[in-house]
């Protein structure tokens, strides 16, 4: 992952003590067909695009995906056995898991699915934790055992491997955290998920809790338990905390395809890849993320969800530039014929790791340099009259200006 121009580059996240280093395992879970669906803006893609999402998801080396939630009713079910079908009839390596509510009705459809398909599909099994919630529901401790111990026994009698989760963690007591875990572990789930439901913790309140659950109830209990995250982003922090997740010692973080779920949605998918592969974080630094951009996309038009201009690394505008300082020494490193250090010299991601380039455009803040280097980029001599048209349309505009415009000042129809 070095770079060749990295001696160029003082790397304060390299300095003693500031290196990410993850304490245990780090694997992918996507949301994206489950929690990321779970928005009130988003459009339930139809079953072809699930499956063109599912590959993208392969061609990215994501552990593992979310299929949905059976229990919701037929056309769940039926979306849910298609993908489970189409892993095990492509001979995918993604593991699959379904959500649950701690209820037979919704755990058994997931058996039923398994059998149907022979695709081994772990059951996530969820209930509310916090005292908020308990006391919204009006639910006692007793209930929450109760039906915990119920769940996860029937999930394990039906052959199942159980995935716990409590909703809402972040916001819930430690004497309760711990019974619900002891509980679950002590009937066969054997993978517990720590939940930032609301979207309420900090990357230190993160690592506090997670520190937490390892000495208190993980290794008390001698199992071999993996320990998943999975974070909201309502204070904008849901990225920072699933990276203080892995550092404090989860195995694996849930994330969705850019950011989408409920309310302002979950931690961004992309976006973690897009940070293990520049920390150097295997498997991820050695994975081939070219289809990253097709992964976001394909799940923004499926969903009916935009991609902001300014989203990092797949916005429209993430290696887009017009003023003139930024762009100049962008094309002056195109000019040395090194298209890594024209991705380098003004952007902390270098844009080819994930097949995109930077972009040069028209604007009121843009010097000449943008001009001739925008012309000569498409064959357009860049004579001093034109260049002085373009420069002065640009000047008295409030705009970046289009193709179109640009043409019209050098005297050109405008392309089709």
């Amino acid at each position: 992952m070095a770079l060749k121009h990295s001696n160029l580059i003082y790397d304060w996240n390299t300095v003693p003590g500031a290196t990410f280093k993850p304490a245990g395992q780090v694997l992918l879970n996507d949301e994206s067909l489950r929690d990321g669906l779970q928005s009130p803006s988003v459009k339930d893609p139809p079953i072809e695009k699930k499956i063109e999402i599912l590959h993208l998801m392969e061609s990215l080396g994501i552990n593992s995906l979310n299929l949905g939630l059976p229990g919701a009713g037929p056309r769940a079910v039926a979306d849910v056995e298609r993908l489970a079908r189409e892993i095990v009839n492509s001979k995918l390596k993604i593991k699959a898991n379904c959500a649950a509510r701690t209820h037979e009705n919704d755990i058994r459809p997931i058996a039923e699915i398994v059998q149907r398909t022979g695709m081994p599909i772990e059951t996530a099994t969820f209930i509310g934790s916090s005292p908020i919630r308990r006391y919204t529901e009006n639910w006692t401790d007793d209930f929450l055992l109760t039906t915990t111990e119920k769940a996860v026994t029937f999930a394990r009698s039906l052959g199942l491997d159980v995935m716990y989760v409590t909703e809402d963690t972040t916001r819930c007591d430690p004497e309760t955290i711990k019974r619900l875990y002891k509980t679950a572990i002590e009937h066969g789930a054997r993978s517990i998920v720590i939940c930032d439901t609301c979207g309420h913790v900090t990357p230190s309140g993160v690592t506090a809790l997670i520190r937490f659950v390892m000495e208190e109830v993980v290794k008390p209990s001698g199992e071999k338990i993996r320990v998943d995250w999975h974070g909201h982003c309502d204070r904008g922090l849901a990225l920072a905390n699933s990276l203080a997740a892995f550092a404090a010692g989860a195995d694996c973080v849930h994330a969705a395809a850019i950011g989408i779920g409920e309310r302002v949605g979950n931690t961004q998918m992309d976006q973690m890849l897009v940070n293990l592969k520049l920390m150097g974080v295997e498997p991820w630094a050695s994975q081939d993320l070219s289809k990253l951009k097709d992964y976001c996309h394909v799940v923004s038009e499926a969903t009916g969800v935009p991609i902001p201009l300014n989203y990092p690394v797949f916005g429209g505008d993430a290696f887009r530039t017009a003023t003139g300082v930024h762009a100049a020494a962008v094309i002056k490193a195109f000019k040395k014929n090194d298209v890594e250090l024209a991705n380098t010299v003004y952007s902390g991601v270098p844009a080819q790791y994930f097949g995109l380039e930077q972009v040069i455009d028209i604007g009121p803040m843009s010097g000449k340099s943008n001009v001739i280097f925008w012309l000569e980029r498409r064959g357009i001599s860049a004579t001093d009259d034109v260049v002085e048209r373009v420069y002065q349309k640009a000047k008295t505009s409030n705009h970046t200006l289009s193709e179109d415009e640009i043409l019209e000042c050098c005297g050109s129809p405008a392309a089709d």
